[in-house]
């Protein structure tokens, strides 16, 4: 594969550049290089007002959700392109981690599943930062189970009555709108009960809970329904048919937090580059260089499998389960590699400051991480999907499989 920019993408990359230089909020620049992994915080501004902000300003010169068709608000622009313009917004892609999950993973569901009415107004708004959406699949009881959840959705006329919880629902809390996957009907199989729904995140009887997380975020929130209405016309799909648009949303998730999740390996090799120890520079160490040697070799790995993903897209290819293995390997290198880093740090490690540069960040990497191998869908669930879909392995036995919902046993049925 050839990744020398063509004339045409060259152009493109220039007028990137150009439209950057003269726009965007370098004031920022400062706080968004020192902010934390998977906590981008800032102190100036609110963190959503300059979010909102930065992604107003791209829809309006038409370069917000550049892969999306023009209609819907977006630029219509080839995948290749896509990556240039991500390539070129380097730190200030940080100001659009609000919008991953409506831009990734529900907007790609909307365009599948919604009315061309409701496409129209729901998808540039948002495209624009105006509205920001959320996922509410995990519950409490289901664990890495999705297919498994209680939530339950009645009908009564042409409305449906929710009632249950949801988990680890990310941005609930600043979130207008969300994607709800619910238990329709218990009496069939648990994947063939399940009905797709969006709704109206400010509706009666939605209450939302932040979770305090290792890394003093809140990030993730706990969910509430009872007695929500939600008319039919908000529902995706068929009834009984949410696991199919589920996975829509899945495999565009995984391919949004594969591509886009952080390593940590560049800030680990500059930090390694310029720690003095006792015998001289860490990265004259054989056993650091060692170290650094495989985390490059994963790294170069990651990369050139997005752009096998990237390519499949140019071809007008879905998403599919081959993109678990960027989550995957991304997720347990960072986490390594923060612990890495902190083992280097010594006792620097335990300082918990924004001033502190490195010091603080491989912290809060190593605080963050378990999230990662864990939203998105566990290591555990993502190897099974690997073996079984892209290696073509013998599937892992599901003595639940062809059982109706309400019959499988539980902790209180088996009491």
């Amino acid at each position: 594969m050839n990744f020398d920019d063509t004339p045409e993408e060259a152009r493109f990359r220039q007028e990137v550049r150009t439209w950057l230089a003269a726009n965007a909020p370098k004031h920022l620049a400062p706080e968004l290089a020192n902010s934390s992994f998977g906590n981008v915080a800032l102190r100036s501004v609110d963190i959503v007002e300059a979010s909102r902000a930065w992604q107003k300003k791209k829809f309006e010169a038409g370069w917000a959700c550049l892969h999306w068709p023009k209609e819907y608000g977006g630029r219509g622009v080839t995948p290749i392109e896509r990556v240039i313009w991500s390539q070129e917004e380097g730190l200030f892609a940080q100001l659009s981690f609000l919008f991953t999950i409506g831009h990734g993973m529900c907007g790609p569901t909307l365009m599948a599943y919604a009315s061309e009415e409701q496409k129209r107004s729901l998808l540039p708004r948002m495209a624009s930062g105006e509205q920001i959406w959320c996922q509410l699949f995990s519950e409490p009881a289901g664990g890495s189970d999705l297919a498994g959840l209680r939530t339950k959705a009645e009908r009564d006329g042409d409305d449906w009555v929710i009632n249950g919880q949801k988990i680890w629902t990310s941005g609930a809390h600043y979130s207008d709108y969300g994607i709800l996957i619910t238990r329709t009907d218990p009496n069939v199989a648990k994947h063939k009960g399940l009905t797709m729904f969006f709704l109206d995140m400010r509706s009666p009887g939605v209450e939302i809970r932040p979770i305090k997380q290792a890394n003093g975020a809140s990030g993730f929130n706990e969910v509430y329904f009872t007695d929500v209405r939600i008319p039919d016309a908000q529902r995706l799909g068929k009834v009984g048919e949410g696991w199919q648009v589920s996975l829509t949303t899945l495999m565009n998730e995984r391919l949004s937090i594969g591509a886009g999740m952080p390593t940590g390996f560049p800030e680990l090799f500059d930090y390694a580059s310029n720690l003095e120890t006792a015998d001289g520079l860490a990265i004259e160490d054989q056993s650091v260089r060692s170290k650094l040697a495989q985390w490059a070799v994963k790294t170069t790995g990651l990369k050139y499998t997005g752009m096998r993903a990237i390519s499949a897209l140019s071809r007008g290819e879905i998403p599919g389960p081959e993109n678990s293995i960027g989550k995957l390997v991304a997720g347990a290198t960072m986490q390594e590699i923060a612990m890495f880093a902190l083992d280097l740090q010594g006792r620097a490690g335990a300082i918990n400051d924004d001033d502190a540069g490195a010091a603080s960040r491989f912290q809060a990497m190593l605080l963050r991480s378990p999230a990662t191998r864990v939203e998105g869908g566990t290591d555990e669930i993502l190897r099974n999907i690997i073996a079984e879909r892209v290696l073509g392995l013998p599937a892992d036995i599901r003595v639940d499989k062809d059982v109706p919902f309400n019959k499988i046993p539980t902790a209180a049925t088996r009491g």
